[in-house]
């Protein structure tokens, strides 16, 4: 069985320095790529002051207007709140969502960071998969600490052997996440296994930082894609990363 996977920082649902809001041009490219699962970063989970601005401002939560009839499953990890809404990570599911839970991993209280770790059940395979949706920091020493959060997580909740997803905006240009990944949870990462280097997601119009990433444990890669330019840079200033895996 295969499964197609997407990581997308989506910006909020506004374009490159917030000029326009695209949340349902947004959600037309998802529908387009149609991926089994995507995990979402920077997600607006409600903001009031937008909705009173824009007119055709979604009555629901980002991602519940994102997952509409295509995802019936979904989750949100509420990261950053203030006085007029929040955000946070989502991950949308065409399997069964049997567990989801929402980690803080903020490292100080002036950026909020979490890990949103759901597991899924595939009804054909009769296995469940475990999914974490992440978004760290930007300082170095806080990613430091984020990583070993969540590998302790994963160590202690997580089965040796069962399948394992990890997408996100990790913030690691250095690439110094990975090696600690690889060498506790076993983990690939599916652009350097398929094309030898962790690709380039930002800024989306002409990428050049290798910032988003997804870990896989217990499948083999058959395929992975970076969607960036003209098109892509005019609904976030993250490319999207997508993926197709089998399980092994």
């Amino acid at each position: 069985m295969d499964l197609h996977i997407a990581s997308y920082n989506i910006h909020k649902g506004f374009s490159y320095f917030n000029r326009r809001m695209v949340i349902h041009e947004l959600r037309d490219r998802l529908r387009a790529v149609n991926p089994d699962i995507v995990f979402l970063q920077e997600v607006q989970g409600e903001h009031a002051a937008h909705a009173h601005r824009f007119h055709n401002w979604p009555d629901e939560p980002q991602y519940e207007f994102l997952a509409d009839t295509v995802w019936p499953e979904f989750a949100y990890g509420r990261n950053a709140v203030y006085d007029h809404g929040h955000h946070g990570n989502a991950i949308l599911s065409r399997f069964p969502i049997v567990a989801a839970d929402n980690q803080d991993i903020s490292t100080h209280p002036f950026e909020s960071r979490g890990l949103l770790h759901c597991e899924l059940r595939i009804p054909r395979k009769r296995i469940s998969v475990h999914c974490v949706c992440v978004h760290f920091g930007l300082a170095e020493r806080g990613r430091r600490q984020q990583v070993h959060a969540l590998i302790q997580r994963l160590l202690e909740m997580v089965p040796d052997d069962a399948p394992l997803i990890i997408a996100g905006d990790f913030n690691d240009w250095r690439n110094r996440a990975g090696r600690a990944l690889a060498a506790e949870l076993g983990v690939n990462e599916v652009f350097r296994d398929h094309r030898g280097r962790p690709a380039r997601s930002f800024p989306s119009r002409l990428p050049i930082l290798r910032l988003d990433r997804i870990y896989v444990r217990g499948f083999n890669i058959n395929h992975a894609e970076v969607h960036h330019g003209h098109a892509w840079s005019r609904i976030s200033d993250h490319a999207m990363l997508s993926a197709r895996l089998a399980m092994g």
